[in-house]
């Protein structure tokens, strides 16, 4: 499945799914057969790993953490996923892809509440403000990525003082996450 991981690559005809749509290696057009259901509840879990880009650990410690909080446990997975800082920055369009916005976070170029944050697992909460620091508005990337990226910025986020800064209004509805991952499964997974 196309993941958009790589960007405006992923765009293009240049994306290794729309060249090669079955997966690599000598016997890759025999392994399309469909799989078990253990199978499609890991695929499920590790899509959303990589589109979020989190490691298996951190994937797991925020699942159990959600299973910890009241609500429907697989809601509250994406939820905290969606909150973590590096993914606001992408939502906010300063980031072409996560692992971009993620770059952005760590080389100190996002403030969060006035205070500089280099650690992308930062969770912001309701009313936070996540801005740009001075010197990153001028860089030539995040112009680039404001000017052509054509993403609109999510409900629960409110943009203000020309993009450059996003306040967190609410937290984030499964209507308003628009990935493709069906988060029961990986309840189901985690859940055996």
């Amino acid at each position: 499945m196309k993941l958009f991981l790589k960007g405006p690559k992923c765009d293009s005809m240049k994306c290794p799914i729309e060249r090669r749509p079955y997966p690599p290696g000598e016997h890759g057009r025999d392994r399309m057969r469909q799989g078990s259901e253990y199978l499609t509840q890991l695929r499920e879990k590790q899509k959303a790993r990589r589109i979020y880009g989190v490691l298996e650990k951190q994937f797991h410690n925020l699942y159990e953490e959600a299973n910890r909080q009241s609500g429907i446990t697989g809601e509250n997975l994406l939820r905290m996923l969606e909150l973590r800082v590096d993914n606001v920055v992408f939502r906010a369009g300063w980031g072409a892809s996560r692992s971009q916005a993620r770059q952005l976070v760590r080389h100190g170029h996002i403030l969060v509440n006035g205070k500089r944050v280099t650690i992308p697992s930062y969770r912001v909460r309701k009313g936070d403000v996540v801005s740009l620091k001075n010197k990153a508005r001028e860089m030539i990337v995040v112009r680039h990525n404001l000017d052509t990226l054509d993403r609109a910025i999510p409900p629960w986020l409110e943009a203000g003082a020309e993009n450059f800064e996003v306040t967190v209004r609410d937290l984030p509805l499964r209507d308003h996450i628009d990935i493709p991952v069906r988060e029961s499964l990986i309840v189901e997974l985690y859940s055996r």
